[in-house]
């Protein structure tokens, strides 16, 4: 059992789940998050946790049965249309899939509340990582405070400033552009839009252009197109108007049938844009002593397999697991983790690469409709 002192920058779900396994195992951490509190923003939609990466995570962390609690009837559910509504897919969800659905926010919940108090520190906000000496770092944060460090775990997500320690790579555009909806309390308020989105995951793709998300107690919606990456910040939209930026995304999928875009024009008005950025495929880097990455931080990629939490939580676990092993010989447990890491990131970018281009194409729904009859072609993305 490790003596050392470790700084996990980032309360995602690959630190949380870090923090978590380690207290379980009685070695201490310290999580250290730029936001205020827990509930600073919104955390998106729902996830589904896969039986071979995050839920061996969650088993790891003691949670598995508070995480089944919390997942949703129905959601491995499937529905894929096309852009006139027609239903090329409908798959109920039999139990059988291995993939329970969980509300993101419920899930980080979760695992926020399973730490002991003050193993989080709130409004830390990372300025930089510098090195005092091999295996030794020094935080730097905006607050004018340092820590020291014998382990610095960059879960900081896409814009990591740990990375830079260890790797010059920074995020790429991949073309897409997403504009998030919700549609809250949708039995009660919404009931023709949950009808259309079905119980569990929803596809509808034509032309390049997407309406998914999936169904549950509130509807999260990801409007997808290729766009220029400068779309958001230089088209004129005012995204703090939400008529003016609903009939904006509106009007690039004009020729929808109103069955599909009444998901955007009945919607909350809480609009977001965001640019879908990854790193390099098969990013790695040259070990450096007392520091290393997970999740988003190690390989960010787009969402078209619905790996990234799953895998951010289980490279949590897996470094978890080697720091126990190892004890107080960290680089031991940084050479035992990093080669796994490195793999199964390249195998997960790939599979979201597929899986965009198997979404953005001017033959949609068509290699979709594939994928999920069975027929998908070379080692596909997961949904």
């Amino acid at each position: 059992m490790t003596t050392r002192t470790i700084a996990i920058v980032g309360a995602g779900l690959s630190g949380l789940v870090l923090a978590r396994i380690l207290q379980v195992n009685g070695i201490r951490s310290t999580v250290y998050e730029l936001e205020a509190t827990a509930e600073a923003r919104s955390q998106g939609g729902s996830l589904d946790i896969h039986d071979d990466s995050g839920q061996i995570a969650l088993h790891e962390a003691g949670l598995l049965d508070q995480f089944h609690a919390l997942t949703h009837p129905g959601g491995e559910a499937v529905r894929v249309l096309d852009k006139t509504g027609t239903v090329h897919i409908d798959k109920t969800d039999d139990g059988a899939g291995g993939r329970p659905e969980i509300d993101r926010g419920d899930l980080r919940r979760m695992l926020i509340d399973s730490l002991d108090e003050g193993t989080i520190q709130w409004g830390r906000k990372l300025v930089e990582v510098t090195q005092l000496a091999p295996g030794r770092h020094e935080l730097h944060f905006a607050d004018g405070s340092t820590v020291e460090a014998d382990l610095v775990v960059g879960a900081d997500g896409a814009w990591s400033k740990v990375r830079p320690l260890l790797s010059a790579a920074t995020p790429d555009y991949t073309g897409i552009t997403f504009v998030e909806f919700r549609l809250r309390d949708a039995a009660a308020r919404h009931p023709r839009e949950a009808a259309t989105m079905g119980t569990g995951s929803f596809f509808a793709a034509s032309d390049d252009k997407y309406i998914g998300g999936h169904g549950g107690a509130d509807l999260w919606v990801g409007v997808g197109a290729r766009l220029p990456e400068t779309w958001i910040t230089g088209s004129g939209i005012d995204w703090t108007d939400p008529v003016s930026a609903r009939a904006a995304v509106l009007e690039r999928f004009a020729d929808w049938s109103d069955e599909l875009t009444d998901l955007m024009r009945n919607s909350d008005d809480d609009i977001v844009p965001r640019a879908i950025y990854a790193l390099p495929t098969g990013h790695s880097w040259a070990r450096v002593p007392g520091v290393t990455l997970a999740g988003d931080a190690a390989h960010l990629m787009s969402p078209f397999a619905g790996e990234g939490a799953n895998l951010a939580m289980f490279d949590g676990a897996e470094l978890a697991l080697a720091i126990i092993r190892n004890g107080d010989d960290l680089d031991a447990a940084l050479a035992e983790y990093e080669p796994s890491l490195f793999e199964r990131g390249r195998e997960s970018a790939e599979q979201s690469a597929f899986g965009l281009d198997m979404i953005f194409s001017p033959n949609a729904p068509d290699e979709l409709v594939g994928f999920f009859s069975g027929h998908p072609g070379p080692d596909a993305a997961d949904s």
